[in-house]
């Protein structure tokens, strides 16, 4: 299966977002991909935290929602939507306070139907004395990790692990995917030049390995208008732990066949998953 994962370096304009994103998902199609991946936040990164919130969408509708549903259908891809900020329901919302969101990834099928909703679980937060981020000022955490089944060209029904950035450092996580019996992990990020230039490959590669899985991680990558820089380095890797293909900065497409007998192949060679005593 041909995956493609999409960088971006998102503007605080909506529609021009929009209208990069369709051409990066254009160009994946192009590609041959089956599966493109955008990043985290690929619909708007605002001058503030707190921008999001106006562009919020209850699930089911909405602009950005038609938007990856109208291009799923016209370009016959399987999209998964980065991240968008979705409306609590009133409950939730009374629960948690007013003016929070879900930070969430919603997957679509070539038939333009959304199939999976992954709302972000871990909400970072960091402060190094010069940046300083706490995403639970504006987005509620998830609780749940979502699976969604692929099935693709090449025959093989891919089982598929939903998660976002900062849940990247979360290893268990992962593992509750792998005892799933989840074939490839999709990290769309936003990952902050600071901390990316030290974690981020490490952490895909550690991902991949430990769980014998392939890895697609878009992200955001190069400096926004908002004056935010971000680490960028989308790439995919195998289960174990090559990076197949990666683009270090600036929009782009980064393209990858994934063959599900390289899974099988690392599996036997190093059955670690069968080895697991916890």
């Amino acid at each position: 299966m041909k995956v493609s994962v999409i960088q971006m370096v998102s503007t605080t304009d909506l529609q021009v977002n929009l209208d990069s994103a369709h051409a990066l998902l254009r160009a994946a199609a192009r590609e041959g991909a089956e599966l493109a991946v955008l990043p985290e936040y690929f619909c708007l990164l605002g001058h503030s935290d707190t921008d999001k919130l106006g562009i919020q969408e209850s699930f089911g509708d909405g602009l950005i929602q038609r938007f990856l549903g109208d291009a799923a259908r016209e370009l016959d891809l399987w999209i998964v939507g980065g991240t968008l900020p979705l409306a609590p329901p009133d409950d939730a919302t009374s629960a948690g306070g007013p003016g929070r969101v879900y930070n969430s990834t919603l997957v679509y099928a070539p038939t333009g139907q959304c199939v999976a909703r992954y709302d972000k679980i871990h909400l970072f937060r960091y402060d190094n004395g010069q940046e300083r981020y706490d995403e639970s000022r504006v987005l509620m955490p998830g609780q749940e990790p979502v699976v969604f089944e692929l099935p693709s060209r090449d025959g093989h029904c891919w089982r598929v692990g939903l998660s976002v950035c900062y849940d990247l450092r979360f290893a268990e996580l992962y593992r509750a995917y792998a005892r799933g019996g989840v074939d490839l992990l999709l990290v769309p990020s936003a990952f902050t030049y600071t901390t990316g230039q030290d974690h981020w490959e490490v952490l895909l590669r550690a991902r991949a390995i430990e769980n014998l899985v392939f890895v697609a991680a878009a992200a955001q990558g190069g400096r926004h208008e908002n004056s935010r820089r971000t680490w960028g380095h989308s790439m995919l890797v195998d289960p174990w732990g090559s990076v197949i293909a990666e683009r270090a900065e600036d929009p782009g497409v980064v393209s990858a066949e994934l063959a599900f007998a390289r899974i099988e192949a690392c599996r036997a060679q190093l059955p670690a998953l069968a080895h697991r005593v916890l």
